[in-house]
């Protein structure tokens, strides 16, 4: 029994050795900058610009074919009169009717191109709201310290706020080395199909690579990330994928005061609390786990220690991550159902019930899995299922973090945002970069945009707003970008 005792106990501090021995060698892996140059800014020069850009309603609709041309070729007019070094010396193309192409020529054409993305359309204000905002949402209003209007953080800000920082280079003679391409879609907010695939199949054509493409995804989080004082600048390295599968079960039409032992709609609610039921595993992997690589050496002792020895904590870790509806989307697929349709009226059996659930894919499943998944876990032949195959998407793949081209972006947030902690991340939404998967393997989704909680529900949201100080850094942000990158 002593001796028992005795390997028990030496069992014990060997693995608390490791440990601490794990945690201790936990350091920072935050890229060190020395101090940038701060470019000058007009704040209430930008600041106009945007609101203006603002002011035109381009607002995209489910409904494809309902474009807002006026708009979309009013804002065009603008950008040309509010830019016009920009449209006097880089080259535009319109693609898709509506989606611009800028290229800037660099002075070395042996080198790969940049890619910087945004788009000009927005989604609606949603019927009955106009009144719960501040101000008009297409108004353009600057008014305390903020730019209001819809547009404002999603994503117009990007459209002008590129436009200003290669204008200000311009400006000063400044070329770059390589060449750069400026692509602002006018359909993003519907699947981007008419405006980014367009233009990635164009500079396909042409057999252009990109060393890197930044287009919209995370932010800068202040007051989010829990034991974390500092601001984080998460960077997505990937964005999931999606698909919404269509259930339906048939029944016995007739009248409800004789009904069957199963109506259409009881099936179908059966299939889908199974689906509710059986969810996806989580998995602490990918852009997740790298995230936790960067953020880890940063937090309190305790934090450490539990991130630093996932291989005995990960468990854990993954039960604290799938607590949360928003951390809990991090780590596995997600399903949602979000359609539900049966009789037409409350006494009338329906002959068919008809449901839709929203899956969101995690890099390393796909959409085949989704179905198989569905499939197994209903197991009921009177459920049919389909995807519904307007707008779909695989998981994207994952960017390279040791890449220079990282490096540059991280370089880059940490000259602009003294103090900010820089972590790769994972787009929940989609994003219209996702078109340029074959055109480079550097695809990053960063907005440098200052987001606290009581932001959140501002995109797509009521109240959307930008604080003229960060529109001001934003305008920095991408002037020192394109400064670290294309030289």
């Amino acid at each position: 029994m002593k001796r028992a005792f005795l390997v028990i106990g030496l069992g014990l501090l060997i693995l608390v050795s490791v440990v601490l021995i794990r945690t201790v060698g936990l350091t920072s892996i935050q890229v060190p900058v020395d101090p940038a140059t701060v470019f000058a800014v007009d704040g209430q020069g930008v600041a106009e610009h945007l609101a203006a850009a603002l002011q035109f309603q381009t607002i995209s609709s489910e409904d494809s074919t309902d474009v807002r041309a006026e708009e979309l070729i009013g804002l065009h007019e603008f950008l040309e009169q509010a830019f016009p070094r920009v449209h006097s010396t880089l080259t535009k193309e319109l693609v898709g009717d509506y989606s611009l192409l800028y290229t800037w020529e660099g002075r070395e054409g042996g080198l790969d191109p940049i890619l910087l993305m945004a788009h000009m359309d927005v989604v609606p204000v949603d019927p009955g709201t106009e009144g719960d905002w501040a101000y008009p949402p297409f108004e353009g209003r600057i008014a305390e310290g903020y730019i209001w209007g819809r547009g404002a953080m999603d994503f117009k800000f990007a459209v002008t706020g590129i436009l200003e920082a290669v204008e200000m280079l311009l400006g000063e003679g400044f070329q770059p080395r390589r060449t750069i391409h400026l692509a602002f879609g006018h359909d993003e907010e519907v699947g981007g199909q008419k405006g980014a695939a367009l233009i990635a199949d164009l500079l396909q054509s042409r057999g252009v690579e990109l060393e890197y493409v930044l287009d919209e995804g995370q932010a800068i989080t202040d007051g989010i990330v829990q034991s974390i004082s500092e601001p984080v600048a998460f960077v997505g390295i990937a964005e999931k994928g999606f698909v919404s599968v269509e259930l339906t079960a048939e029944g016995d039409g007739g009248h409800s005061s004789m009904p069957p032992p199963e109506t259409a709609v009881g099936i179908l609610s059966t299939a889908i609390h199974k689906l509710e039921q059986t969810q996806f595993p989580t998995r602490l992997e990918g852009p997740i786990r790298q995230m936790l690589d960067h953020l880890a050496p940063e937090m309190p002792f305790a934090m450490r220690m539990l991130l630093a020895n996932l291989w005995l904590t990960g468990g854990l870790v993954e039960r604290q991550f799938a607590a949360t509806p928003a951390t809990n989307a991090t780590v596995r697929t997600t399903t949602a159902a979000t359609m539900f349709e049966g009789s037409i009226k409350e006494n009338v059996l329906p002959t068919q019930a008809r449901a839709v659930v929203n899956f969101r894919i995690l890099p390393g499943d796909s959409i085949a899995g989704v179905l198989e998944h569905v499939q197994q876990t209903i197991d009921d032949p009177r459920v049919q299922l389909r995807s519904l195959g307007r707008i779909v998407s695989e998981p994207s793949p994952i960017s390279d973090t040791n890449s220079p081209a990282f490096e540059v972006l991280q370089r880059t947030i940490r000259h602009v945002f003294p103090g900010v902690l820089v972590a790769p991340g994972l787009v929940l939404a989609a994003t219209d970069s996702r078109h340029f998967a074959e055109l480079s393997r550097n695809i990053y989704r960063f907005t440098p945009m200052w987001v606290g909680p009581e932001d959140l529900d501002r995109i797509h949201g009521t109240n959307e707003r930008l604080s003229v100080e960060n529109y001001e850094q934003i305008v920095r942000f991408y002037v020192q970008l394109i400064s670290n990158s294309a030289q």
